[in-house]
């Protein structure tokens, strides 16, 4: 497998401390990463920002650091909007395509996407069709920039590990594949050898990140007691040291047939803080667990 890291890591968001997409390439290199996924948003990789003169900047930082940048990390949410007449899944596939032409330009190949989010009342047959439908037309105009996409199993639309091949297999396109990650069934109680083991023929992108269960309680005054509250309160911790069985999760992937990319991110506020010297300690870690397990050269 081929470590990665992801930039949202270095973005400022949860506390953590804030790098521009050069300096993030930079530290990447100095890290030990030679591929790098770059988040599709401000402060980062937006296409509103994606001047010709800032793609060069880009490839630039890429070479000095003796890194790749492998996968575009793409934000949509194919759920239908508040306002009916807002043509906002035509947005997310312009947004798609625009990514699909900065990823050729930058030498990535891989774009990560989301499903969609629930809404209390819709009908989910409808919901799901919308996502068929959308992902299918981004495939097809990514395509022709030589661009497979990713579906990450984060949102709530084909979730689960049958759900989600379900899904791909409905989009019916080559360049469909999935990002599959073991947080997800990990929380959800799916068996992680056994997801992983299924999924890993289609899956060009695992993102990894690793945490702590934290049981929730509230004070009963009237009973003198206190009743279990529900779920519990997830944080993010140094890979390795969390609840998630990344040994099985890892195994599976490879028995599998996958030998892609094995990303790391810091996407939540991290044990021991934002500070550049935690996030940089975090980052270590995980490249020195994934080498100790075998998993990467």
């Amino acid at each position: 497998m081929k470590p990665c890291l992801f930039s949202v890591s270095y973005a400022g968001l949860w506390g953590q401390a804030a790098l521009t997409l050069e300096e993030f390439i930079t530290r990447a290199g100095q890290l030990g990463f030679r591929s790098v996924m770059l988040m599709a948003k401000r402060p980062h990789l937006s296409p509103l920002d994606a001047t010709p003169a800032k793609l060069r900047s880009i490839k630039k930082s890429l070479e000095a650091a003796g890194v790749r940048c492998d996968v575009v990390a793409a934000y949509t949410n194919l759920a239908p909007a508040a306002a009916a007449e807002v043509p906002v899944i035509e947005f997310q596939i312009a947004y798609v395509e625009a990514l699909a032409a900065i990823a050729a330009e930058i030498g990535a190949s891989v774009i990560r996407i989301f499903t969609a989010y629930e809404i209390p009342g819709q009908d989910p047959q409808a919901g799901w069709q919308r996502v068929v439908v959308a992902v299918r037309e981004m495939c097809d105009r990514v395509a022709p920039f030589g661009v497979t996409l990713a579906i990450q199993n984060h949102h709530d639309f084909a979730l689960h590990t049958d759900a989600l091949l379900e899904l791909r297999a409905e989009i019916d396109r080559e360049n469909c594949k999935l990002g599959f990650d073991a947080w997800s069934p990990a929380l959800r109680g799916e068996n992680l050898y056994d997801a992983a083991l299924k999924a890993a023929p289609h899956v060009v992108l695992t993102t990894n990140a690793d945490y702590q269960q934290v049981p929730r309680f509230r004070y009963r005054p009237d009973l003198v007691n206190y009743e279990r509250v529900s779920p519990d309160w997830v944080r993010a911790v140094p890979f390795g040291t969390g609840f998630i069985e990344y040994d099985a999760f890892f195994r599976g992937l490879r028995d599998g047939g996958f030998d892609g990319l094995a990303t790391f991110e810091m996407c939540s506020p991290l044990r021991g803080g934002g500070a550049s010297e935690n996030l940089d300690a975090a980052a270590k870690g995980y490249l020195g667990w994934m080498r100790s397990k075998q998993f990467i050269a």
